[in-house]
């Protein structure tokens, strides 16, 4: 097997995780203190620090919640939401830091064992976590042993990233499964071993107002995609452009007839629907089955070598790609009618991450995606779900966490409003589907 495709399990270095949690703290989230307000340095990282997180709101009882279920006689799966790429395991790291210093975090295969044999050492040696695609069996087991020592161990519950800062999307079961599998393994030698499944939630917010490098923001992706260019309408405007234009591509391509008046929803459901049909159609299963697992099937059938003609895999990644991008729009796009600067950057990032490729700024945006501004980031660590208490299913107990994670995410949401943090515009998803929905009524 290629180096990518072997795990190898992480040799944590303590000396070496405590040396780039400083490192971490300045250059990735902080920046460097004076200079990163001096003019032209505050637009540059890392003296801005490549996350630019100026703040972190981290309530004391938070912390204190986190901090009494992690340690010996306990094993703690931590499940952070997972809003943006990068940012996510700079902060990540920060929270675990001051939790449990020798916590494993989980990362994609294509980090921690795709960046050359001296990367792969430097990741181990900071006790990340290899996922292997298709063969996850011991990274769940070295996550367990590592639990089982006191440690905890990180995962994001959502999967790959959303771009969703207010939306808490489907979690997946692997920290539940695991904190029962250690929680059996613990009780075979201490009767009141515990193990916990602890969700954090965190939002990021703008310092300033940040329209102006959105606005240019716009403009790159529209040159990018070769649309034309939208100067002189609204920031959401634009931004909604794009996506209109990227739906009619894939109309095209999928053969659907397009229905001008119809709203986005009603447009990116018929594209969904047809792209299923066909990958179902291809793998010879079933149509209606849920996306999720189709998906996950047709990944599955395209790492299996020899399974499909070059062509044949060649449309079918096509597909599958189409498929998981255009879905990536969920319904917290059209449920508001008001949509903030947040929201709008976290459009522009979505898009650039999965329609932007070919050039070096592109590519290294994909690694490094780089914010408008100067950010405050507000963690919130709900109650953890106690394992060893639980009875009921795993499904329950995801639904339980998402719950707790959803509720504390909105919490965040109302208190800043009534603050009056938030810069807001007229959300375009939500009055196009009203318009769609008039059109229907009176037609």
């Amino acid at each position: 097997m290629s180096r990518i495709d072997t795990f190898i399990g992480p040799r944590p270095n303590q000396a070496l995780i405590g040396a780039m949690t400083t490192f971490n703290r300045v250059f990735m989230l902080k920046g460097i203190p004076l200079l990163r307000d001096l003019w032209p340095l505050r637009k540059v990282p890392p003296f801005r620090g490549l996350a630019n997180i100026r703040h972190f709101d981290v309530p004391a009882d938070d912390e204190a919640r986190l901090k009494a279920v992690c340690g010996r006689g306990k094993a703690t799966f931590i499940a952070p939401n997972h809003p943006e790429f990068f940012t996510d395991w700079m902060i990540d790291k920060e929270v675990i830091a001051r939790v449990s210093p020798l916590a494993a975090s989980w990362a994609t295969h294509a980090i921690v064992n795709g960046t050359g044999p001296l990367a792969q050492r430097f990741w181990l040696a900071n006790n990340l976590i290899a996922q292997i695609p298709g063969n996850g069996t011991p990274a769940r087991e070295f996550s367990e042993a590592w639990a089982l020592k006191g440690h905890a161990v990180l995962l994001h519950p959502e999967g790959s990233v959303g771009w969703h800062g207010n939306h808490v999307a489907r979690l997946l079961p692997g920290a539940v499964e695991m904190a029962r599998e250690a929680l059996e393994q613990g009780r075979r030698t201490d009767s009141g071993f515990e193990a916990w499944v602890a969700p954090i939630v965190w939002k990021l917010v703008f310092l300033e107002d940040v329209e102006k490098p959105l606005m240019a923001e716009c403009a790159y992706v529209e040159r990018q995609l070769k649309l034309d260019p939208r100067a002189g309408r609204s920031l959401p405007e634009r931004v909604y452009g794009i996506y209109l234009a990227l739906l009619a591509r894939q109309e095209e391509r999928l053969g659907i007839t397009a229905n001008p008046c119809a709203a986005f929803a009603e447009r990116q459901a018929a594209i969904i629907v047809e792209a299923r049909r066909r990958i179902a159609e291809m793998l010879e299963t079933e149509a209606g089955q849920d996306e999720d697992q189709l998906l996950r099937l047709a990944r599955r059938r395209l790492r299996e070598k020899g399974a499909l003609s070059k062509e044949t895999a060649k449309e079918l990644r096509s597909l599958a790609e189409a498929l998981a991008r255009v879905r990536r729009v969920g319904s917290f796009a059209f449920v508001g009618r008001s949509v903030t600067q947040e929201e709008l950057a976290e459009h522009l990032k979505r898009i650039r991450h999965d329609y932007c490729a070919g050039s070096l700024r592109d590519t290294l945006n994909r690694f490094l995606p780089q914010p408008a501004g100067p950010r405050r980031a507000y963690i919130r660590v709900p109650q953890p779900l106690a394992i060893h208490e639980f009875s009921g299913s795993v499904d329950n107990a995801l639904e339980a966490l998402r719950s707790r994670m959803q509720v504390a995410l909105d919490a965040i949401n109302v208190e800043l409003e009534a603050r009056g943090t938030f810069r807001r515009y007229a959300n375009p998803f939500h009055h196009a589907q009203i318009a769609s929905s008039a059109i229907e009524r009176t037609g």
